[in-house]
């Protein structure tokens, strides 16, 4: 298989993998450490798509820019499988769970969680340390889900940077369990215990 399609506006900012069955169209920026599985499509014919670092949009993801809107996520976000962002704004330590829709207009703030299946209607606001359920989704809690956010990034980037050098089974080796235990120091001592 042959390197991913990509347009000639694309900017890579030292990603730590793209899959080659990923499609980015556009005005689209892709961070530091950020990771793109398979089979992503990205388009930004008009206005423009930013992922942030160390964020990871995971396999059969679809990121659109919206109706006069960006689509820019934070750093340190996990966009799970199957997921829809369409113009839309994700704060950092954001996890969006499978199969979740988030329509023009939405911001999620910081720290949340978008549990899988939710469908956020256009400009939904999501205050930071939420979790947001149902479809029409709303917040059912509140939460600093950082800690556990910022740990899933973390572990799709190193995966990332393992699939980048074709070891696909990185996560069940001795050497990451070492070095997940401690990036969970670190990051608990960055965000608190308790987040």
């Amino acid at each position: 298989m042959s390197g991913p399609t990509l347009g000639p506006d694309v900017r890579l900012n030292a990603p730590a993998f793209i899959h080659p069955s990923a499609a980015l169209y556009g005005d689209v920026t892709i961070e530091a450490g950020a990771s793109i599985w398979p089979n992503v499509v990205m388009r930004a014919e008009m206005y423009r798509i930013v992922i942030g670092p160390n964020t990871n949009v995971q396999d059969f993801a679809m990121v659109h820019v919206g109706d006069g809107a960006d689509t820019i996520v934070g750093a340190n976000c996990s966009i799970t499988h199957h997921v829809t962002l369409h113009g839309c704004t994700i704060g950092d330590n954001c996890l969006i769970g499978i199969g979740a829709t988030i329509m023009d207009g939405c911001t999620i703030g910081e720290n949340s969680i978008v549990a899988g299946g939710a469908f956020l209607k256009e400009r939904t606001i999501v205050p930071p340390n939420s979790i947001v359920m149902g479809a029409p989704a709303k917040v059912t809690r509140t939460r600093n889900n950082a800690l556990a956010n910022a740990f899933n990034a973390f572990m799709y980037r190193r995966n990332g940077e393992a699939y980048a050098r074709g070891d696909y089974r990185y996560w069940s080796s001795e050497a990451f369990r070492a070095e997940a235990e401690i990036e969970k120091r670190r990051l608990a001592a960055l965000f608190g215990a308790g987040a």
